[in-house]
């Protein structure tokens, strides 16, 4: 039901479809416990400007009023579809069987080698530490962006517009 609220203790936050009606191409972006608000911020406009929903995993590092995530999103907030998630185990009871592909410097495999399907979700973990080894291992693939040896990782919100648009080539979905 888009555009449904749901209150839940002092917060209001919108509950939405798992994907776009009729967009069988879609994929998701699912952030699990971020904690800069202007990464939130920028993956909601990525999603906005792709078509791609965003999965937020609590507990956040920064409080979901915070300004600085409006200053990112900017009006774009309000053309995707997103979901705050209360942990990782509820988050993964919300996407059935849609294949769950995490993005880490550890993994081996190279994103723009990997065959991404219609419908994949995926994870980002939180900017100072990734996600836990449990996490990981509940995921079906595990892929990396790759960088120069020199450097440790990649700003969460540039990985993710990097990931979004190889996956969504691959598979035909990025928007006219």
């Amino acid at each position: 039901m888009i555009g449904k609220l749901w209150r839940g203790g002092d917060e209001r936050f919108r509950l939405h479809l798992r994907a776009t009606p009729g967009n069988r191409k879609a994929m998701r972006i699912a952030l699990f416990e971020p904690e800069i608000p202007g990464n939130v911020g920028a993956v909601l406009r990525l999603g906005a400007n792709l078509g791609a929903g965003v999965d937020l995993i609590e507990p956040l590092g920064f409080a979901w009023n915070d300004k600085r995530v409006r200053r990112a999103a900017m009006d774009y907030i309000d053309h995707v579809q997103f979901t705050r998630h209360a942990g990782f185990e509820a988050f993964r009871e919300t996407i059935g069987a849609a294949r769950l592909v995490l993005f880490t410097t550890k993994a081996t495999a190279n994103a723009y080698q990997f065959e991404f399907r219609p419908g994949d979700v995926l994870l980002f973990g939180k900017e100072s530490a990734g996600v836990p080894a449990g996490v990981a291992q509940a995921c079906d693939e595990r892929v990396r962006l790759p960088i120069r040896p020199e450097v440790r990782s990649m700003n969460l919100a540039t990985a993710a517009a990097l990931a979004l648009g190889e996956a969504l080539r691959q598979v035909g979905g990025l928007p006219g």
